[in-house]
């Protein structure tokens, strides 16, 4: 692969539940692979001795429609500042060099609800569709949509 520039997207949002009521949906990093695929992923999976509880963890699931294999890993969670970094092993779709952090964060005024931001670092691989680049970056801003609309319910 030759150097390509490295991309980032940025999304938050206010969400209507607490810090500590998020959390503890989303720190479970297999958990939030559901929650923000929904119906568009399946086997979705802890690697050999991995797990929501182990740092580093590996984690593996295939992504619908494509039957894509997708291998992550989760190398750091902040249980105090409520954040957790993954990162992609190899090329996934037409991404290498993927890292993402999610954090929640308090809302000073308001208790019940929490401020979630997440983060994406990227290489887009030399022969992907001139059309990835937006599609992507349209679907991790609908994944921040969903991640609000899911506690909204």
């Amino acid at each position: 692969m030759s150097q390509q520039p490295k991309f980032t997207a940025h999304h938050s949002a206010v969400l209507d539940a607490s810090p500590a009521h998020v959390w503890q949906e989303v720190r479970d990093f297999a958990g939030f692979v559901h929650l923000v695929f929904g119906n568009a992923v399946k086997d979705v999976g802890w690697v050999g001795k991995s797990s929501a509880a182990t740092v580093p963890a590996k984690i593996e699931f295939t992504l619908l429609p494509g039957n894509d294999l997708v291998t992550e890993e989760v190398v750091g969670r902040d249980e105090l500042t409520r954040s957790l970094t993954y990162r992609t092993i190899g090329q996934a779709l037409s991404l290498y060099d993927y890292v993402s952090t999610y954090r929640v964060l308090p809302v000073t005024n308001d208790h019940g609800r929490c401020f979630m931001e997440w983060s994406h670092e990227f290489k887009v691989v030399d022969n992907a569709d001139p059309a990835f680049l937006p599609s992507f970056l349209d679907m991790v801003a609908g994944e921040m949509d969903t991640v609000q609309a899911y506690f909204a319910q």
